[in-house]
């Protein structure tokens, strides 16, 4: 699945259903100008919401509070990338479903900001109230600076503290009171809550459990105590943890509150002596109280994590005065506006890189070897779907909808080995749907797969030993040379990534060209990061790490242990989208040499799934990249072939795209 936007192209090329250029350029070494490619079918269009009465009651509120300027983000209270149905008040207001976005109302205008995995479908589901925003194009504000401008002359700037971070309000408010404004101002009741009344969903309570140590490898009281030596280095009070993720890896727990990530709404307070898990008691069965009782975790409800906080700075601020010492709290740099507040704001608080996250996404031999092995099994499922749809489509002439080969591979998931779910909804996509960056299928409103246009599908699962997301781009019948070029280009920046070997201290930020290089060559790109961190049994899209031009990604240098994904691909709208994704693990590996007397480090790849043979143009190929090609289909064949000893057609399948070149 693809990772966070990154910087546009400086090739004036459309990607991601952008309408911005009228005039596309096609790589010289395409015989066929892209552009023109047919096709039998044509993008799903996506319905509008109107929005009109939503905006008018919203505005009411807004008039009531004396806000002139309503900011609605996309996130939920701990800053997380997927909500659950309670939490989309986005979505709501403007009518945009997609996962990035925020929205921004004044009593007279409304915008939408999002980026180019979204400009397609933004335009479609926005109506007339809105402005779009496309984040990241020359000479279009960025919501901030939209929502500033729309402060000049004194206005109020409002939003609920609980949906921004501390760092993002802060630099907000400095940006609208430079801009003659005042200073962001925090509305506690989330007016757009109000304006949903009786209909917004309600918050889940899905029953949590306890992740067997089999598949987590450390336990809750190592993890503790590693914390704990991480507050003692800092000499602080405790860290406030807000990040659900985070919270779930820590205490070895797994939920279901948020659709396909295996989390629970939690906050949790770790001091020197003490551990707190805020969480409603309800979802606790007696196994989980008894396994937190005896590791020392208290239990409190989730709503008194405020109350807490301000007890715990009061109470600080009585030690401070008495010890002069001036100790503070730690919390993530994700951790919401609200949460520093009642901490105590700057006295009290200091904003980090969460020592969680960065112990998180380093993972332990149990839960590499758990990668290893869910990967395999996901792999046969995944080489079982494509030969069916194959046989579906060309041998039997079945008619088949997007919809229905996404249900047919879940199908083929959930036969595998402790199976638990998606890990995020499948883009199953043909034709044109293809170049919609981040496609979802509606079931009763989605195109039927046509077998003479390629076909994208993107797809993840969990599983209690890992969790998985791999992307392939396949064509049933006669592809283009266009298509299989592009194709071609992008397999051999996916190749590219697997085989860098890097010093130890390397970013994904550095790394992100290896993948774009073929495509740059050819005047191609894409608008997406190339990397994205993957939770073990836990979120699919997982920081701190990432490969891409994001500035987050020049940050964290990659460590052995890291599991991340490696996703080049190349979308031209209304024709065609490609990528090709892998799952690929940091590990460090012996070189001639060492300069600078450092480890080097490279890759190991998970995924078992073979490229598309007839996509892939062999003469573009060097000699080490078709030995590598080569080596990787011997290890798909050897690793999956026994699952299909009574299935003739994946076999046969699998054999032939896995043959040597």
């Amino acid at each position: 699945m693809t990772s966070k936007f990154t910087l546009p192209s400086l090739i004036a090329i459309p990607k991601f259903g952008s309408r911005l250029w009228n005039i596309r350029i096609p790589p010289p070494t395409i015989r066929r100008p892209i552009s023109r490619l047919q096709s039998t079918l044509t993008t799903i269009k996506m319905e509008k919401v109107d929005t009109t009465v939503r905006l008018t009651e919203l505005r009411k509120l807004m008039a009531e509070k004396n806000v002139d300027v309503y900011i609605v983000p996309s996130e939920d209270s701990h800053a997380s990338e997927y909500i659950a149905p309670c939490d989309g008040r986005r979505a709501y207001i403007s009518g945009f479903t997609g996962s990035a976005g925020c929205a921004v109302v004044t009593h007279d205008k409304a915008a939408l900001a999002t980026d180019g995995r979204y400009f397609n479908q933004a335009s479609q589901q926005l109506d007339d109230n809105w402005e779009l925003l496309k984040q990241g194009l020359v000479d279009v504000p960025t919501w901030q600076e939209w929502s500033a401008d729309q402060a000049i002359g004194g206005k109020v700037v409002a939003v609920d503290p609980t949906l921004l971070t501390s760092g993002a309000a802060k630099k907000l408010s400095e940006k609208i009171k430079k801009s003659g404004g005042k200073e962001l101002a925090p509305v506690e009741s989330n007016l757009v809550d109000v304006v949903w009344g009786n209909d917004r969903p309600a918050q889940p309570n899905e029953p949590i459990i306890v992740l067997a140590e089999k598949f987590v490898g450390k336990d809750v009281k190592t993890k503790l105590a590693d914390l704990r030596k991480e507050l003692e280095k800092k000499k602080s009070l405790g860290f406030v943890v807000s990040m659900l993720d985070e919270i779930a890896w820590l205490f070895n727990l797994r939920g279901n509150d948020i659709p396909y990530n295996p989390v629970f709404f939690s906050y949790a307070i770790v001091t020197a002596d003490e551990a707190t898990l805020y969480v409603d008691s309800s979802k606790l069965n007696s196994e989980c109280q008894s396994y937190l009782a005896e590791n020392g975790v208290a239990i409190k409800p989730y709503k008194e994590i405020f109350n807490d906080a301000s007890a715990l700075r009061q109470s600080a601020e009585a030690k401070s005065s008495e010890s002069g010492e001036g100790k503070k709290f730690l919390i993530s740099n994700k951790a919401s506006w609200a949460l520093k507040r009642a901490l105590g704001g700057e006295d009290l608080v200091e904003e980090i890189r969460s020592p969680i996250g960065d112990s998180k996404a380093v993972k332990n031999e149990t839960e590499l070897e758990g990668m290893r092995q869910c990967h395999i099994r996901d792999g046969a499922a995944l080489s079982e779907f494509f030969a069916w749809l194959e046989h579906q489509l060309i041998v039997k002439k079945v008619t088949l909808d997007e919809v229905e080969a996404a249900d047919k591979l879940e199908a083929c998931r959930a036969k595998q080995k402790d199976f638990v779910g998606l890990s995020f909804p499948t883009i199953s996509s043909t034709g044109p749907n293809a170049a919609v960056i981040h496609y979802k299928p509606e079931r009763g409103s989605c195109s039927i797969i046509d077998p003479k246009a390629v076909y994208l599908c993107d797809s993840g699962a969990q599983y209690l030993d890992g969790t998985t997301d791999t992307t392939r781009t396949l064509h049933f019948s006669e592809p283009s040379k266009a298509e299989i070029e592009a194709y071609t280009l992008v397999l051999k920046g996916n190749i590219a990534l697997d085989r860098a070997v890097f010093p130890k201290g390397t970013t994904g930020f550095a790394l992100d060209g290896l993948a774009r290089q073929y495509l740059w060559q050819n005047g191609l790109d894409y608008r997406h990061g190339t990397g994205h961190g993957v939770g073990s049994y836990l979120n699919v899209h997982e920081g701190p790490i990432g490969i891409g031009t994001r500035v987050q990604y020049s940050e964290v240098s990659l460590s052995p242990g890291n599991v991340i994904s490696d996703e080049p691909g190349y979308y031209e709208d209304g024709s065609f989208g490609i990528r090709i994704e892998n799952i690929v693990m940091v590990k460090e590996v012996q070189t001639k040499y060492k300069f600078g007397d450092k480890p080097y480090l490279g890759f190991e790849h998970v995924t078992m799934v073979p490229y598309c043979r007839k996509l892939i143009d062999s003469s573009l190929l060097t000699p080490a990249e078709k030995t590598w090609l080569n080596d990787y289909n011997a290890d798909i064949w050897n690793k999956t072939k026994g699952y299909f000893e009574n299935d003739e057609i994946t076999k046969a399948w699998l054999e032939r795209e896995t043959a040597p070149f």
